[in-house]
């Protein structure tokens, strides 16, 4: 059996943003937002998702690019001299291991982001982390010891199939194929720890390497390969960019993947291609319906 859990990310880094995703799940196919409690337009975010009783909203935990919730001073460690979160992925993740003090600096700033979710009042429907620090062992193990505190119940499994990617892009086959030998041990020690855990999380996902592309024509062939079990499918939607984008982000055709979300074709393909869930939550729902036998 094939599901689907569609998901957007940064939820609250932008009105624009913001205006995609509440639209996207008010006339199409997104269940599912990850917050970014420490964005810009965080506080409107929450707003929205108030007044959205069906959009499922989980944390989308911030190390990297972009702005810590602690005062710096008191993680000097994570942040460069402006105050911010570092933007040098590499550094960033050696800094994790080798830096004395990073540990308890980052389970401070990790416990934050938590409770500062918690205190929102929205049922945590899934953790996932900004540019998914969380394959870093150090990350992952704190958001396994700091998120049962917090009621976590699901986590992104940042793992992309080769050959459904490739068989529908058709494009970058040496950065694919790097992709999936280099993280699947870290992914299937991720997924054992977290089975462990009583913790659930999708077979596979989608968006990673095709980030900022994820149009109707990108997306209505990967529905057409989609691999059996669970997949999440991501976006980083967006109604216009906006003054301040970093320049990564500039690069994606955000207005794009917003049309593909409520492209009707889009929908239409999904339905017959997989069982959509509601979030993560629907997808522990639809498991525990199907062990009675009523799915």
């Amino acid at each position: 059996m094939r599901r689907v859990i569609v998901t957007a990310d940064d939820f609250g880094i932008s009105l624009p943003a913001n205006e995609a995703i509440e639209e996207a799940h008010r006339r199409g196919i997104l269940a599912a937002a990850s917050l970014m409690v420490g964005g810009d337009a965080a506080c409107d975010a929450l707003r929205r998702a108030r007044e959205l009783p069906l959009l499922k909203v989980g944390l989308h935990l911030v190390l990297v690019c972009g702005r810590p919730l602690l005062p710096p001073a008191t993680i000097p460690d994570l942040v460069d001299r402006r105050g911010n979160f570092r933007e040098d992925l590499m550094r960033a993740g050696f800094a994790f291991f080798l830096r004395p003090g990073v540990r308890r600096q980052m389970a401070a700033e990790i416990r934050a982001q938590f409770e500062a979710f918690a205190r929102t009042g929205l049922p945590l429907d899934h953790v996932n982390a900004h540019n998914h620090m969380h394959l870093h062992p150090t990350v992952f193990g704190l958001l396994l010891e700091i998120g049962r505190d917090y009621g976590m119940r699901a986590v992104r499994l940042p793992l992309e199939p080769f050959l459904p990617t490739w068989r529908a892009c058709g494009d970058a086959l040496f950065r694919r194929l790097l992709h999936r030998l280099f993280l699947a041990p870290l992914t299937a020690r991720m997924k054992a720890m977290l089975k462990t855990e009583g913790l659930i999380c999708n077979d596979a996902v989608f968006g990673i390497l095709d980030s900022g592309r994820m149009d109707s024509g990108r997306l209505l062939r990967l529905l057409a390969h989609l691999p059996p079990g669970v997949s999440e499918i991501y976006f980083h939607p967006a109604t216009r960019k906006w003054e301040g984008i970093s320049a990564a982000a500039r690069a994606y055709r955000m207005e794009e993947e917003f049309a593909a979300l409520i492209d009707p074709a889009v929908a239409e393909a999904l339905r017959a291609a997989a069982h959509p869930c509601a979030g993560f939550a629907g997808m522990a729902a639809d498991e525990q319906r199907a062990a009675a036998g009523l799915l």
